[in-house]
Parts: C-alpha cells; structure tokens; sequence
C-alpha cells in the first residue's frame, strides 16, 4: 500500500477508490497537505457525468476535487510562512511561473496553468491531480493560513467564494450600489454573499426554484428574489421596486439568463460573466451598444482574491455568532464521509436538496 487513498474518476459514469503514490518534497517550497475537507462543484459533476466541460475534456483518468483545506503535513527546507500542524485552503490552479499572463497578475488566463482535477490539453502530459486524496502538494504561495475562527468546511468553500469575490472585483463594485445575481446554486449565492459583504446595498438573487430563492434570504445573502418562471424583466425589475441594478453578476450561464441580464441593468451598467455557457449564445448587441453597457468576461479568480475571501469569512465571524451577517455554514447541506466519496458525487449529480457537498478527507 502506498498509503494516498484517492478518489479516481476513471471515465463517464465511473469513480473508483485508488491507493496512489504519496507525493514528495521536491522543491524548497513544497508543501504537503493533509486534506481534510473538500466541496464537490459542478465541474465535477460535467465531468462524472458528461466527461467533458467546455474545452476540457476527459481522456485519461483524473484525481477529483479542487476545493479543499487541510493542514500541512510537511514542509520543504524553503518554506518559511507555514509549519506542520498549520490549517491552510489549498488554491488548486498553479500556474507557470515564466508566462505573461503571471508576471502580468492575471495568472487566471495563463494557457499552461496546472489547475487540480481538470483535463490535461497535451495527451502526452498527465491530468493534473486533483484534492480529494489524503495527501496534496502544493507550493507553499498556494496555500492560505485559516484564522482561527475560520473552520476547514468554511476553508473548503474558499474556492467558490473566490470565484465570486473575482467577479465583483471585475465590475468595480461601490459601497451603496444594487446588484441582481442569477442564479441561486453555491456560486451564486456566494457570489451574492460576497456582494453583500462589500457594500451593496440592494441585492436580489434570481433563480427558478423556490427553495434556493428562500435560502437566498434565510443566509442574509439578498433583500429580494425573483423566480424568472413567473414573468418577464418588466416583472423582474417590478419585483426589485423599480431598481435597475448598476451590476449583475450572472452566474448560471443560460441563454434566457444572459440576455436577461443585459435588458435589466441600468443604463451605462457593468454585467459580469462568471457562469459558464454550454456554447455560442444569442446576445442582444443593439441593446448592450446603444445603452453603453459593459461586458466582463469572469474566469476562476485571479491574485489576491483567496486572501480577501478568507478576510470576508474572518470578519463574518470575528464578532460572534449572534452577530454574523452571511450564515455561510448553511449553504453546507450535507457532508459525507471518505467511504461515501461515491455516493456523495451521486447525490449532487441527482441534484435533490444539496447545496453545496463536504466530503471528509481520508483519516
């Protein structure tokens, strides 16, 4: 035995338990975690269930999982902000450290990042494995110290607050602006979490199913919903008293949700892209250029955004938990146990009352 259970999606439809080689120290900077808590996205599931999420496609076995904490296991000789024993978030995407897209501080874009649990474009080079086994390496400038009071379920869900926390950063969010997010799945509420934590002042979460829209509210995360099956943007923009967001951040990347999101905000307003689309969409360009509205392309998160999303959950916290603004810990919905790994990623693929899935890592 070589002592790093992993959980192994071999191709569609097939997840195995596999006991892999132990990663090893081999740079002055390495850092090997032991995970302990990792999330399950949906590009997880695209790729369990379809093999494939836009250009990335599987053709070789892969290691699951890209959200994930842990505490440090060992460090190399270099290492000199993290010791054995520290609880980290581990930001799964290292990108190379020659490219422009790095040295630049868009790292996000780098054609050759290394990301965890996505598909290698170079048949000969291996997938990049990803986090849900007992052992990750890392760089030592990948991981993220925990404060205190900050647990490893909130350290798992650092990855997808960061995605949204990119987003918002992108549409230069003001204190006292209005925002509209769709979509109510884990990104999307987060997204509009975090909106909420940098100073929006009205926010309304859009979503087609009543339970998550509910939610939406229940964490503190929006002041109004709208269920877009019961009516047109006039509805939408009815049901938000007549605001036209200066920002809308849409996060579910349907077609209807897109041009949506063109014709509800404001005039001369931001719309950030963080979902992603299946495919080429119809948008209403004559709309988005004679209104002068702005377009941004959102992709993963870039530098800094892991350290202010990790700020955001210390200080939602730091006062107590009577005095929380975002009660992030609902959004977990279920947590399973390693020898349930499988049947975990069934129960998000199935979709019936999951909002966001913990898997504990391998004891």
């Amino acid at each position: 035995m070589s002592g790093n259970p992993s959980l192994v999606l071999q191709k569609v439809n097939e997840i195995t338990f596999e006991d892999l080689a132990v990663p090893k120290i081999e740079a002055p900077t390495d850092v090997i975690v032991e995970v302990k808590k990792t999330g399950i996205c949906g590009s997880d599931i695209h790729y369990y269930a379809e093999g494939k999420i836009g250009s990335f496609e599987l053709k070789k076995p892969m290691v699951l999982g890209h959200e994930s904490s842990g505490v440090v296991h060992q460090v190399g000789d270099g290492v000199k902000h993290l010791k054995v024993g520290d609880r980290v978030a581990i930001e799964p995407g290292v990108p190379s450290r020659y490219s422009d897209a790095y040295k630049s501080g868009k790292y996000e874009i780098d054609p050759d990042m290394c990301f965890a649990a996505t598909p290698s474009s170079d048949p000969n080079v291996p997938n990049p494995p990803g986090t849900l086994c007992k052992y990750f390496k890392s760089p030592e400038d990948f991981l993220y110290k925990l404060p205190d009071n900050v647990s490893l379920e909130l350290g798992a869900m650092v990855e997808p607050l960061s995605v949204g926390v990119h987003g918002i950063r992108l549409a230069n969010l003001s204190f006292g602006e209005n925002v509209i997010v769709f979509g109510a799945g884990p990104v999307g509420l987060l997204t509009a979490s975090a909106a909420k934590l940098f100073g929006a002042f009205n926010i309304m979460v859009v979503d087609v199913f009543d339970e998550k829209l509910q939610l939406a509210k229940e964490i503190g995360a929006a002041n109004y919903t709208f269920n877009s099956k019961t009516g047109d943007v006039k509805d939408l923009i009815e049901a938000f008293d007549g605001i036209r967001p200066d920002i809308v951040l849409e996060c579910t990347g349907a077609p209807p949700c897109i041009k949506m999101a063109v014709q509800a905000v404001r005039d001369g307003g931001r719309v950030v892209q963080i979902g992603n689309a299946s495919g080429d969409v119809s948008f209403p360009i004559v709309e988005f250029s004679n209104r002068e509205l702005t377009l941004h392309g959102s992709f993963r998160y870039g530098f800094g955004d892991y350290p202010t999303s990790i700020k955001i959950l210390e200080k939602n916290y730091g006062s107590g938990k009577d005095k929380i603004q975002i009660d992030f810990e609902k959004l977990i919905t279920n947590v399973f146990p390693w020898r349930d790994a499988i049947k975990a990623y069934d129960t998000v693929r199935e979709g019936k009352g999951t909002v966001k899935c913990i898997i504990d890592g391998p004891e």
